[in-house]
Protein backbone atom coordinates (compact mmCIF):
# COMPACT_ATOMS: atom_id res chain seq x y z
CA UNK A 1 0.00 0.00 0.00
CA UNK A 2 3.05 2.27 -0.07
CA UNK A 3 2.09 3.87 -3.39
CA UNK A 4 -1.57 4.50 -2.63
CA UNK A 5 -2.29 8.11 -1.77
CA UNK A 6 -5.39 9.36 0.00
CA UNK A 7 -6.65 12.66 1.36
CA UNK A 8 -6.92 13.62 5.01
CA UNK A 9 -9.62 16.31 5.38
CA UNK A 10 -8.86 18.82 8.14
CA UNK A 11 -10.79 21.88 9.25
CA UNK A 12 -8.42 24.42 10.78
CA UNK A 13 -9.17 28.05 11.61
CA UNK A 14 -12.48 27.83 9.75
CA UNK A 15 -10.90 26.53 6.54
CA UNK A 16 -11.33 22.98 5.25
CA UNK A 17 -8.27 21.53 3.55
CA UNK A 18 -7.34 18.13 2.13
CA UNK A 19 -3.80 16.86 2.67
CA UNK A 20 -2.30 14.25 0.35
CA UNK A 21 -1.07 11.33 2.45
CA UNK A 22 0.18 7.78 2.27
CA UNK A 23 0.61 4.96 4.75
CA UNK A 24 4.11 3.55 5.21
CA UNK A 25 4.43 0.17 6.94
CA UNK A 26 7.62 -0.95 8.66
CA UNK A 27 7.60 -4.21 10.59
CA UNK A 28 5.05 -3.95 13.38
CA UNK A 29 4.65 -0.20 13.15
CA UNK A 30 3.52 2.39 10.65
CA UNK A 31 3.65 6.08 9.91
CA UNK A 32 1.73 8.43 7.71
CA UNK A 33 3.54 10.72 5.31
CA UNK A 34 1.51 13.90 4.81
CA UNK A 35 2.23 16.77 2.43
CA UNK A 36 1.72 20.03 4.33
CA UNK A 37 2.36 23.28 2.45
CA UNK A 38 5.11 21.73 0.31
CA UNK A 39 6.73 19.80 3.18
CA UNK A 40 6.55 16.04 3.69
CA UNK A 41 5.76 15.52 7.37
CA UNK A 42 5.73 12.08 8.97
CA UNK A 43 3.15 11.29 11.65
CA UNK A 44 3.79 8.27 13.82
CA UNK A 45 2.12 6.86 16.92
CA UNK A 46 3.81 7.18 20.29
CA UNK A 47 3.56 4.59 23.09
CA UNK A 48 0.06 5.85 23.99
CA UNK A 49 -1.10 5.66 20.34
CA UNK A 50 -1.22 9.46 20.05
CA UNK A 51 0.25 10.73 16.79
CA UNK A 52 3.17 13.11 16.65
CA UNK A 53 4.67 15.01 13.74
CA UNK A 54 8.28 14.21 12.88
CA UNK A 55 10.24 16.93 11.07
CA UNK A 56 13.88 17.02 10.13
CA UNK A 57 16.15 19.94 10.92
CA UNK A 58 16.14 21.27 7.35
CA UNK A 59 12.36 21.67 7.52
CA UNK A 60 12.68 23.67 10.74
CA UNK A 61 15.35 25.93 9.25
CA UNK A 62 13.37 26.56 6.05
CA UNK A 63 12.26 30.16 5.60
CA UNK A 64 8.58 29.16 5.32
CA UNK A 65 6.98 28.68 8.72
CA UNK A 66 5.28 25.41 9.57
CA UNK A 67 2.08 26.02 11.55
CA UNK A 68 2.30 23.88 14.69
CA UNK A 69 -1.44 24.26 15.31
CA UNK A 70 -2.13 22.85 11.84
CA UNK A 71 0.11 19.85 12.56
CA UNK A 72 -1.80 19.28 15.82
CA UNK A 73 -5.11 19.44 13.93
CA UNK A 74 -3.88 16.87 11.40
CA UNK A 75 -2.72 14.58 14.23
CA UNK A 76 -6.16 14.86 15.88
CA UNK A 77 -7.90 13.83 12.65
CA UNK A 78 -5.54 10.87 12.25
CA UNK A 79 -6.14 9.79 15.86
CA UNK A 80 -9.92 10.08 15.53
CA UNK A 81 -9.81 7.95 12.38
CA UNK A 82 -7.51 5.26 13.79
CA UNK A 83 -8.96 4.89 17.30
Amino acid sequence: MDDEYFAIPVTYQGEERDFTSRLLMSGYTHKLEVEVDGHLISFEPDEDQNYRAILDESQLNNSSKIDIGLLQAIAQVIESTIK
